[in-house]
Order: C-alpha cells, then sequence, then structure tokens
C-alpha cells in the first residue's frame, strides 16, 4: 500500500471485543465501517464443579494484551499506520464478576463468568427475604428476576465464600467490576491511577442499578449486604474513560463501552423502536431496541438497558430473550463427546442428513433461561431410536439453538404486539449455513446476515469514534454506511415448522425439575445417605450376627 493510499485511510478505531470464549482486537475504518485486520486467542474456561463456570481474569487481561499487539503488527504489515488509530471501543461478556486488590492490582478470585450456577442456594436464601418468595420483585427497578445469571447474586456469594475478599472489603482494598471494568482499569495503569468505572449497559446486569435513575440502588445495595464504594463510578457509553498506558497503542483514548449484546445492537444499526437482533455466541440473545421508553415483559422477558451514547444523550432502553447455552453446545459435543474435531464440522454432520429423525436435544447446561427462568432444568437428547446417529444429534443441537430463538421471538412478539417481519443476525455462528436456514425455517420469516458478521466488536468502536472529543464517527443515520447481506428465507411449510416446534416445547417440560438444591453436596448418591445413621449401624449389626449364623450352619 502506498503512502498516498495509507493517508486516505483516515481515522482508524479499535475495538477490544472480550467474550465469554475468547477474546479479539479488531480495528475499523471510521469512515466506511471496513473491518482491515484483526487477532483473536481462545480463552480457558473452567468447571471445577458441577455448575461451577470460572476464568483466569488475569488470563483475559493477558489475551487482550497480545490480540493488540499481534493486530497492530499485522496492520504494519499491511503497510497501515498504527497511529491512525485514534480510540478504542470495549466490548464484554456480561455479568460475569471480576473482584481485584487495588493496592496489589491482582485479582482476589477467579472470575465466576455469567453462565455459573453456584449461587442457586443463594438465590433461595435471598428468595425468603422477599414478599411471596417473588422473583420479579425488583423488576421494576432493575428490569430482571432475581436468577443466578446477574452480578449481584456472585457478588454475595464471593463475600460469603472468600475470606480473602471479606478481608480487602474491611481493609477498603477491594473493588468490584464486570469484565469491563476490570480491562479499563487495567488498560488506563491499573494500580498505579487506573480508572474504576462501567457503562450504564454493564451496570444494568448486576442487579444493583436503578435503570430509571441510572445510578447504584442504595436499598438493592443494602438487600443484597454489598458495599457500595466497592461499585465502579457509572458512565454513558460513549465517552472518554481513559487512555491506554502500555503497548503500541499507549496514549490512544478508551472512549467506548457496551456490554456485547448492546454492542452487537448498535452495530446492527437497530436505533429505531422496534428494530431487533440476534447474537449467536456462546449464549444466543435476542435484543429489541424500545427507544426511551423502559417496556416490562409480561412474558419471561427481561427490559435492559440499550445504550447511551454520550453523557448529554437521552438513555434507550431494551427488552432482551437471553438463551444460556448456544454455541457452547457446539463446544460441548467437540470437547466432552469427541462427536467433532472442530466446530465447522457440525455443520458438515447436520448437512449430511437434514433432519434430527425424530431426536430433540435441550441443552439446559445451566438451566433454562428466557422465557423460563427455570433453573432446576438440565440437558436432556431424547427421542432416541437404534437409528440416530451422531449427525442426527449434531441436527438436533442446531434446531435447540434455533427452537430456543423461536421461543423468545415468540415472547418477544407478544411483549412488542407488533411481530417481527424478519430477524437480523450475527455472531460467530451464523457462518453456518445449516443454521441459518434451520432458523428461517422454524421462525417461518426470512433471517438476515450481515456480509461482515463482527457487528459486536463494530457497535463498540463506533461509540468509541462517536465520543466527545474524538468525533471521527458519526452515528447520523444518514452517514451510516449502508450494509451488505444474505437473506435466508423460509423453505418448509408452516405446518411441519409448528409440528416440529411442538415436539420441541413437549422436550422442554421433560427437561424440568431435574435438579434439586436438596441434593447431597459431594454427589455421594448411595442409598445410605438418606439413611439414619443409628439404622444404618443397627441393620449393619444385623446382617453381621446373620452371617454369622448362616456360616455356623454351613459348617
Amino acid at each position: 500500500m502506498a503512502a498516498s493510499d495509507r493517508v486516505a485511510l483516515g481515522p482508524l478505531v479499535g475495538s477490544i471485543d472480550q467474550g465469554t470464549s475468547s477474546s479479539r482486537f479488531l480495528v475499523f475504518n471510521a469512515k466506511t465501517a471496513e473491518l482491515l485486520s484483526h487477532h483473536q486467542v481462545e480463552i480457558q474456561q473452567k468447571f471445577p464443579k458441577e455448575g461451577w463456570v470460572e476464568q483466569d481474569p488475569k488470563e483475559i487481561l493477558k489475551s487482550v494484551y497480545e490480540c493488540v499487539e499481534r493486530t497492530c503488527e499485522k496492520l504494519q504489515q499491511l503497510n497501515i499506520d498504527i497511529t491512525n488509530i485514534k480510540a478504542i471501543g470495549v466490548s464484554n461478556q456480561r455479568e460475569t464478576t471480576v473482584v481485584w486488590d487495588k493496592i496489589t492490582g491482582e485479582p482476589l478470585y477467579n472470575a465466576i463468568v455469567w453462565l455459573d450456577l453456584r449461587t442457586q442456594s443463594t438465590v433461595e436464601r435471598l428468595l425468603k427475604r422477599i414478599p411471596g418468595n417473588n422473583k420479579s420483585f425488583f423488576k421494576f427497578r432493575t428490569g430482571l428476576p432475581l436468577s443466578t445469571y446477574f452480578s449481584a447474586v456472585k457478588l454475595r456469594w464471593l463475600l460469603d465464600n472468600v475470606e480473602e475478599i471479606r478481608q480487602a472489603v474491611d481493609n477498603g482494598r477491594a473493588m468490584f467490576g464486570t469484565i469491563d471494568s476490570w480491562l479499563i482499569w487495567c488498560l488506563t495503569g491499573g494500580k498505579n491511577g487506573g480508572v474504576h468505572c462501567t457503562d450504564v449497559t454493564n451496570a444494568s446486569r448486576t442487579m444493583l442499578f436503578n435503570i430509571h435513575s441510572l445510578d447504584w440502588d442504595p436499598e438493592l445495595c443494602q438487600f443484597f449486604d454489598i458495599p457500595m464504594e466497592i461499585l465502579p463510578k457509572v458512565r454513558s457509553s460513549s465517552e472518554i474513560y481513559g487512555l491506554m498506558k502500555s503497548g503500541a497503542l499507549t496514549g490512544v483514548p478508551i472512549s467506548g463501552c457496551l456490554g456485547d449484546q448492546s454492542a452487537a445492537l448498535v452495530g446492527q444499526m437497530c436505533f429505531q423502536d422496534g428494530q431487533a437482533k440476534n447474537t449467536y455466541g456462546t449464549g444466543c440473545f435476542l435484543l429489541c431496541n424500545t427507544g426511551q421508553k423502559s417496556v416490562f415483559s409480561e412474558h419471561g422477558l427481561l427490559t435492559t438497558i440499550a445504550y447511551k451514547l454520550g453523557r448529554d444523550k437521552p438513555v434507550c432502553y431494551a427488552l432482551e430473550g437471553s438463551v444460556a447455552i448456544a454455541g457452547a453446545v457446539v463446544r460441548w459435543l467437540r470437547d466432552n463427546l469427541g462427536i467433532v474435531k472442530t466446530s465447522q464440522e457440525i455443520e458438515k454432520l447436520a448437512a449430511e442428513v437434514g433432519t434430527s429423525y425424530g431426536c430433540y436435544f435441550v441443552p439446559a447446561f445451566s438451566g433454562l433461561y428466557a422465557p423460563y427462568w427455570e433453573p432446576s432444568a438440565r440437558g436432556i437428547i431424547c427421542g432416541l431410536t437404534q437409528f440416530t446417529n451422531k449427525n442426527h444429534i449434531a441436527f438436533a443441537a442446531l434446531e435447540a439453538v434455533c427452537f430456543q430463538t423461536r421461543e423468545i421471538l415468540d415472547a418477544m412478539n407478544k411483549d412488542c404486539g407488533i411481530p417481527l417481519s424478519q430477524l437480523q443476525v450475527d455472531g460467530g455462528m451464523t457462518n453456518n449455513k445449516v443454521l441459518m436456514q434451520l432458523q428461517s425455517d422454524i421462525l417461518c420469516i426470512p433471517v438476515v446476515k450481515p456480509s461482515m458478521p463482527e457487528t459486536t466488536a463494530l457497535g463498540a468502536a463506533m461509540a468509541a469514534g462517536a465520543a466527545e472529543g474524538v468525533g471521527i464517527w458519526s452515528l447520523n443515520p444518514g452517514d451510516l454506511t449502508a450494509v451488505t447481506c444474505e437473506r435466508f428465507e423460509p423453505q418448509i411449510n408452516p405446518e411441519e415448522s409448528e409440528y416440529r416446534y411442538a415436539r420441541w416445547k413437549k422436550a422442554v417440560m421433560k427437561s424440568m425439575g431435574w435438579e434439586t438444591s436438596e441434593a447431597p453436596s459431594n454427589g455421594d448418591t448411595s442409598i445410605f445417605c438418606s439413611l439414619p445413621l443409628g439404622f444404618f449401624i443397627m441393620s449393619s449389626m444385623v446382617m453381621l450376627i446373620g452371617a454369622k449364623y448362616v456360616s455356623g450352619n454351613d459348617k
């Protein structure tokens, strides 16, 4: 690329996209929204006990630094001047909870990932303090039901169970944050003056935040018994938070921050009321923009903050349907069952059969999220026959992602009153053409996929580039680049779609009620667990005497 071409590129914006399964850094042209280069590093998930999901915050941070450095190297190889990168945005996995020591800069425990279920007993204990054990008691303040999903109960568990965190709180050294807060604090200097902040979209997923006053709620903090001094300062999604303090991009402002699903909504240009997108990542998240009005669901959806693109800009809300397991089911087939060696092989296996042959897969590994909010559910595969093989299970796994989306789309259509005429989609799984066609067939509406599926990273870049003091990315509708898309139209008749969906619902009912909090904590399912100790000792003595008697008669 000639020097004159380098100048023609104009200003660039970097985007950190820190997801559940990987970290990425992507660089976009601020004028054309073209993706110029990126680098990705997979993140390890730890499962120390059944239902527990953790990550190492230091590994997450290291992976982000590596992605930034490697992307800058790639840009230099393309003869693109990295000094043209004028701003950096951050999008992140939401709800995942980190507590660290502000003096040493060290995490005080692994990050508890949004999927984690260890807090079920914490939720049950808290529910007993709510009139009528009502999970939706705080819904009109937070938009959320009381669930293992959100950060407040994870933080409560850490305060109850990790002595080091309790001491750090007592000593005034503890800081709490979701992944965006941890990254921004570290990248802007960490223990040497790092900025401790979050944005409204991430704050709205903690259950400690009032989505109307746009601030931490003292009564909610009191209910969860969480000290407010450990919470980050809440800022808008588009403003300069601080400057990068090390690496190739030292001195570049971090000026955009959005939870990943809000970032995808912005990246899909869903700025009008009623526009919606579905992101297919580790989980599946359908968001519908409801504008400056917070709409409360009657059908199991969440009310969340969509974005606030500037300190003086209005806040916009969204209705959200959250599915815990989408891409994670493919990873499970790969890592746990060994059905495939790579995630891409699932598409090939499913395409070879073109049907699940009556097999249905409900991947409720972390209970069921929207619209059920049923933590007792567990994954099941049913409808198996001797004819069923791994191809059918692969197809059923993809179908499960589509059925779960259908459930939340149905709920959203009921709440909004105006059915979606098409579904805008993004995320890694949208590269799977079998999945996209299946999704259109099961919804009976077209599915529209942008040719550049990195809309989460794009949304964070747009927020960063548009920030006051940066001003290199226009968010005026007339200035936004038109997106080229691929469309998938329904190819089966609605009757067949309804039949398959009804069978899926039957399978979902069978997945519920598997897990109870009364189960033995050590996983010992021996019959003797349920017998009183005295009875066990007496019966053992009777058996011993009986055995001696029998052996005596045998002589």
